[in-house]
């Protein structure tokens, strides 16, 4: 039942028809895990411990940054440097005093994934990357939990839900991960700030109507939104044979393409052997006049077209901000190189 206090916090909920007393104790039993607090987790969060989520696990490996700020903002500057779970934790904790959290500061791994899965009525993924949606539409597809998607790109979003009551998954709209030089996260492209907190409280609203019996829950359709435009278009997809599934996939950075085959060192490794090696800076020029550390630049995006610049006796050590474009850098020149040069990615980058 709802103490004197709930009744009071979730007073716009119980006058409300189709949720009233009934849906509002759906929501206080339901068991939501969240996959990232980052920008749409943000979000995400907010709304569903607004509404009375009665256990949230939140699910990040992440520490704040403060270019973070921007569109994440369950955060202050205060907050650089510590665990984004723990932090949003203290944070919602304050909006609402009623909820249980578990708090995860690990990535979603093959090891955890069944394992966190299993505990929760409904999983929504607020990652950025496709190794991590692939892995979390696949866990959710063999543990048969309903998955609430969002994606952001730039200006435009996307949400869908799928595995819901036997619906299409990710799999059924993207059979194959796309190229890693391709798929740029927000962190290589930029994003607009409000732009994950629209599409975050698409996420916790599909996840309420899920949790309450509602009608019109977004499966077999993916709904995109142009915050440019205000255009708002929704399309019909069906479930096809890539739904069903055996088994996770060995490795998702592999199956994506993003992980590198070869070497990785660190950059502390790199600075006391510097001179084995060669250098490729693949960030944008703006990147490499704050801070670099020397070598050949070409950016992600020219590298395409410029991949016969890249000449090298030594082991090539490719580096970027984190480490992402990097895998991605490497990718693309095993593909087009054929002389011979050992690749090394900069784990982490020289962030």
């Amino acid at each position: 039942m709802l103490n004197s206090e709930e009744l009071k916090q979730y007073n716009r909920h119980l006058i409300l028809d189709k949720i009233g007393e009934e849906g509002q104790l759906k929501l206080k039993r339901s068991k939501v895990l969240v996959i990232g607090a980052g920008g749409l987790g943000c979000s995400i969060l907010q709304y569903l411990t607004a509404a009375g989520v009665g256990t949230i696990g939140i699910i990040d490996h992440d520490i704040v940054d403060q270019s973070n700020l921007q569109r994440q903002i369950l955060y202050t500057i205060d907050d650089i440097g510590k665990s984004k779970a723990e932090t949003a934790k203290n944070r919602l904790l304050r909006l609402n005093p009623f909820i249980e959290f578990n708090v995860y500061k690990e990535r979603l791994t093959n090891e955890n994934a069944f394992y966190l899965f299993q505990m929760y009525d409904v999983i929504i993924d607020g990652s950025d990357n496709f190794a991590t949606r692939y892995l979390a539409n696949d866990t959710a597809v063999l543990t048969n939990k309903p998955l609430v998607y969002g994606a952001i790109f730039k200006f435009e979003g996307q949400v869908s839900v799928f595995n819901f009551k036997g619906s299409a998954t990710y799999r059924c709209l993207y059979p194959t991960p796309p190229k890693p030089d391709e798929s740029p996260n927000c962190s290589e492209i930029g994003v607009i700030g409000v732009l994950p907190g629209i599409i975050g409280s698409l996420q916790a609203n599909e996840t309420i109507k899920i949790i309450c019996d509602l009608e019109g829950v977004l499966a077999n359709k993916l709904l995109i939104f142009d915050t440019l435009s205000m255009r708002q278009i929704t399309l019909k997809f069906e479930r096809t044979k890539n739904a069903k599934l055996n088994k996770l996939e060995e490795d998702y950075e592999f199956f994506c393409g993003i992980k590198p085959i070869g070497e990785e060192i660190s950059l502390t490794d790199l600075e006391s052997h510097k001179e084995k090696y060669n250098l490729l800076d693949v960030r944008e020029h703006w990147e490499r006049e704050e801070k670099n550390i020397g070598g050949l630049h070409i950016p992600l995006r020219e590298l395409s077209n410029r991949y016969q610049e890249v000449i090298s006796e030594k082991p090539l050590v490719v580096y970027c901000q984190s480490g992402i474009r990097s895998k991605a850098a490497i990718s693309l020149l095993k593909e087009k190189l054929s002389n011979g040069i050992i690749l090394v990615n900069l784990k982490s980058g020289i962030s």
